[in-house]
């Protein structure tokens, strides 16, 4: 992968699945503030659906891959920003930076009917500006993650359907706190990964 092979998507090119309580630009910058209560999940070990944290989406296609840059301020219980790539209300993945257990989780939530969720603590993450990577190939999408431009960690590889219909971009959720806003500094596209072990991911 060669990030000179990725192109700018301006925040101008996406579209409000839910719009969020606030948003504007600060510069090139975008600053989000999620509602209290917003979340996307389905069912598992809660029990409950929910569908209405803010995430601005534009198309991505079998082959391509897409990045997003947000400064991971979660200073609130299950606070949440990353990564949406959405097919519809009972299919999505999401992937980013979750406040759990005390400390920020690297993770993604799988949701084909029903949600799962994987994490791993980063504690040295808060804060910094983390990069989102999801790249499209074939069945599968290979979700990636890093920290201020620091070596790439693979956080999960799933299914999806190489003929359905994606779209992708930044979200945040604020499901137990009074509100978030997240800054977002980037948003990106460009071609899949060649492999999923790609050697210029270290």
């Amino acid at each position: 992968m060669s990030d000179d092979a990725l192109r700018p998507v301006p925040w101008s090119a996406g579209t409000w699945l839910h719009r969020p309580e606030q948003v504007r630009d600060d510069g090139a910058d975008l600053l989000v503030t999620a509602a209290h209560g917003s979340d996307l999940w389905r069912t598992t070990s809660y029990g409950f659906v929910r569908d209405s944290a803010p995430a601005l989406l534009a198309p991505l296609p079998e082959g391509r891959a897409v990045e997003v840059d947000a400064v991971m301020d979660l200073p609130g219980l299950y606070d949440q920003a990353g990564l949406l790539l959405r097919v519809d209300e009972t299919t999505w993945t999401k992937a980013g930076v979750e406040t759990s257990d005390g400390a920020p989780q690297l993770g993604a939530v799988v949701t084909r009917g029903v949600s799962d969720w994987s994490v791993a603590p980063v504690p040295e993450w808060s804060g910094t500006v983390v990069t989102l990577r999801a790249s499209r190939s074939g069945d599968a999408v290979t979700l990636r993650a890093r920290s201020d431009g620091g070596p790439w960690r693979l956080v999960r590889v799933a299914p999806l359907d190489p003929a359905a219909e994606v779209a992708a971009g930044p979200y945040c959720a604020a499901p137990d706190s009074p509100g978030l806003t997240v800054r977002f500094t980037g948003w990106r596209s460009g071609p899949a990964d060649a492999d999923l072990h790609h050697p210029g991911l270290g």
